[in-house]
């Protein structure tokens, strides 16, 4: 697993832990709603009567971590800081793939669809308040189509066909062989956010 825990986290967790008097306690580190705009990434203190079978386990020098599976994609990449300051410390944790995880050529077209979505398309229509989100992928004999859903200052929005056609389809099917094309479900009879009305 690719994930830094600094010398000064792990000395900062280590003196936490060793203040509950509880033998073998640990550190479980997990994402909630990974892949979603709204993933948050945790640590919560692990008894060893918390242990889950499959949990993924990271042995440091002074404590050990405990990994929940499903969240181990979303964690690639994170780092664990802790600095002092005049206030005394802070506890920091960065995972850049929280809300998308890293994806290769081999990861499900849906993933894959998600992280262009998320990392190229969505911080341009975010200038406008709007997002688009992946609703469903139906599989046809030759490939898939993406039904996507339009949000914010999108939905409604008078230019939303140019934006689907030549910006978010088109960066799509040139990124993502399989891909055949995509299908707007929002309701843009709804106009009370558009950008332009």
């Amino acid at each position: 697993m690719n994930m830094t825990v600094t010398e000064g986290a792990e000395t900062y967790l280590a003196d936490l832990l060793s203040k509950q008097n509880v033998e073998g306690i640990a550190v479980r580190m997990f994402v909630t709603q990974p892949g979603t705009p709204y993933a948050e990434t945790c640590l919560a203190y692990c008894r060893p009567d918390e242990l889950v079978e499959d949990d993924e386990v990271l042995e440091l020098s002074k404590i050990r971590f405990y990994f929940e599976r499903n969240s181990l994609p979303y964690l690639e990449e994170a780092l664990v800081d802790y600095s002092q300051d005049r206030m005394g410390g802070q506890l920091t944790i960065k995972a850049p793939n929280a809300k998308v995880p890293k994806v290769s050529s081999d990861s499900p077209m849906s993933e894959q669809i998600n992280y262009i979505l998320y990392s190229d398309i969505n911080p341009g229509l975010a200038s406008h308040g709007g997002e688009v989100k992946l609703i469903e992928l139906i599989e046809e004999t030759d490939g898939y189509i993406a039904v996507l859903k339009f949000g914010g200052g999108c939905q409604g929005c008078s230019a939303v066909d140019l934006t689907l056609k030549d910006g978010v389809e088109k960066t799509l099917i040139e990124r993502l062989p399989g891909l055949l094309g995509v299908r707007d479900v929002t309701d843009h009879t709804v106009t009370d956010n558009s950008y332009y009305k």
